[in-house]
């Protein structure tokens, strides 16, 4: 089934996939590419892989580089990073990069390669959970290589920079979610991995998210975000905040979609499994969601986790980034899992 271009691109126009290619005016705003990647085989994954560029710092960029084994081992390459020249071979401003980490265009809502060439520390995640991670100054270097297919159309969240007719529980979720637009899109990969001495070749299938927003963290208090395609070409994604206060609701912000025979269908979340156990796998992700298709329930296992533990720079959030064995009317597929809630409310182990 053919899918239209407006459909496939979730109503944004082709360009805006493209990067932005100078400063732009406004120093708060941000471009943001992420790409959540996972190994069919379940031996390895990259639960975020990202470069934050924001316009007041546009040419010294925070990279992010989460590389998570299945049996507990974690690297990371979290810093700072030069930008690349964003002018691609076509001569359009397709490349996003920062230091070892390099995203590139090849054709806008369909085809993107990553790159990774360069150093990460070495540890795992209960050193993560428990503190010491890096302990000693171990490092690796880790080639990734990487080609990804969109599979379904993009899922948008478009916010108004007007903020001035909504509630001030809505501009307080638009700020957060980014005062822009935001995209997430499914994919399925080839790619190479180095670690070490050691390589992988590897299918695999996860999720990029790209983001043009000025975006503001000042009193975030939580969230939940699951996503995942399957290998009959069906696929999710949710996004919840718990509840402000005065919201009256069970979840302030909620959204979420079901691909499924080839639709984009709308949904909102019923429950959301919301981060309260700090435990390296096996945690109960399981959400539920509701459409016209009615409840729709998709199990899930947490596995291939990295967390960052009391982060003074999210007031105070225990943040989970990893991916999970999620299940879906028979097929099962590994997919991502972002959450973050205050350290009051989570326990360890």
């Amino acid at each position: 089934m053919e899918i239209p271009t407006t459909l496939w691109t979730g109503g944004l126009a082709p360009d805006q996939d493209l990067v932005l290619p100078a400063p732009p005016q406004d120093p708060e705003m941000r471009e943001s590419v992420s790409v959540w990647l996972f190994d069919d085989a379940g031996r390895f994954a990259f639960p975020r892989m990202g470069i934050e560029a924001e316009g007041h710092s546009w040419d010294n960029r925070r990279v992010q580089g989460n590389f998570a084994f299945a049996d507990g081992r974690v690297l990371n390459g979290a810093g700072m990073g030069a930008a690349h020249a964003p002018t691609g071979p076509d001569g359009e401003p397709t490349i996003f990069g920062a230091g070892p980490i390099r995203f590139r265009c090849v054709a806008p809502f369909q085809r993107w390669t990553m790159h990774w060439h360069g150093p990460a520390r070495d540890g795992s995640v209960e050193q993560q959970i428990h503190g010491g991670f890096g302990a000693g100054g171990t490092t690796v270097d880790v080639a990734l290589d990487v080609e990804m297919e969109m599979v379904t159309p993009a899922w948008v969240q478009d916010n108004a920079t007007d903020t001035s007719q909504m509630s001030e529980i809505e501009q307080a979720n638009a700020a957060a979610m980014g005062l822009g637009y935001r995209l997430e899109h499914h994919f399925l990969a080839t790619g190479s991995y180095r670690v070490g001495g050691e390589t992988f070749a590897f299918s695999g299938r996860g999720t990029r998210i790209h983001r043009q927003s000025v975006r503001s963290l000042t009193g975030f208090f939580g969230h939940c975000w699951l996503s995942a395609v399957f290998p009959n070409g069906d696929a999710f994604g949710c996004i919840a905040y718990p509840p402000r206060e005065g919201s009256g609701d069970a979840y302030s912000y909620n959204d979420a979609i079901l691909f499924k025979g080839g639709r984009m269908i709308p949904a909102k979340i019923a429950k959301a499994p919301f981060l309260r156990r700090i435990v390296a796998q096996g945690d109960d992700v399981t959400v539920e969601l509701d459409s016209e298709l009615g409840r729709t329930v998709i199990a899930g296992r947490t596995a291939l986790s990295t967390f960052r533990i009391g982060n003074p720079d999210i007031g105070g959030l225990n943040l989970q980034q990893s991916g999970a064995l999620f299940e879906w009317d028979g097929q099962q597929a590994y997919g991502m899992v972002e959450r973050s809630t205050h350290e009051s409310l989570t326990t360890i182990g």
